[in-house]
């Protein structure tokens, strides 16, 4: 993870990403939770269930995009100063195998943090009991609003 100087307590860093994550609808709508916060580094997890499949049963690559991104973009916030919200400038996604599983990690990595533009790296992965396939790399950029 990304060396962060004067980073911010855990707790009141976790708890500032979890508040901007329960304002977000669509992240409710799909049953996904924020499961790890740490700066730099963010994990979402998507549990598996009719809502968030295909008509071949997996994944829809929009829900395993939309967690992607929401990881990528929560990566970013946590090194931002308090005050500010980030929004995704875009993204670059490549879908590596059918997504299959129990339920989905997401996790997005700050690659660079800078005053307005960030650099994200995201991993999507599927999980079933010990096993883990990438189902989805990619890179995203956003820009810092607000503050």
């Amino acid at each position: 993870m990304p060396e962060v100087a004067d980073a911010p307590d855990a707790q009141a860093l976790r708890a500032r990403i979890a508040a901007s994550f329960d304002r977000q609808g669509l992240m409710t709508t799909l049953g996904a939770t924020l499961a790890a916060v740490a700066p730099g580094e963010v994990r979402i997890e998507l549990p598996y269930g009719p809502g968030v499949t295909q008509q071949l049963g997996y994944f829809h690559a929009g829900a395993t995009s939309a967690i992607a991104d929401s990881a990528g973009g929560y990566a970013a916030l946590t090194l931002m100063p308090e005050g500010t919200e980030v929004l995704t400038v875009e993204y670059k996604i490549n879908l590596t195998a059918p997504a299959v599983g129990e339920h989905l990690d997401a996790i997005g990595t700050v690659l660079k943090s800078g005053r307005t533009l960030s650099v994200v790296r995201f991993e999507v992965v599927a999980v079933t009991g010990d096993d883990r396939t990438t189902v989805a790399l990619g890179q995203q950029t956003l820009i810092r609003i607000g503050g």
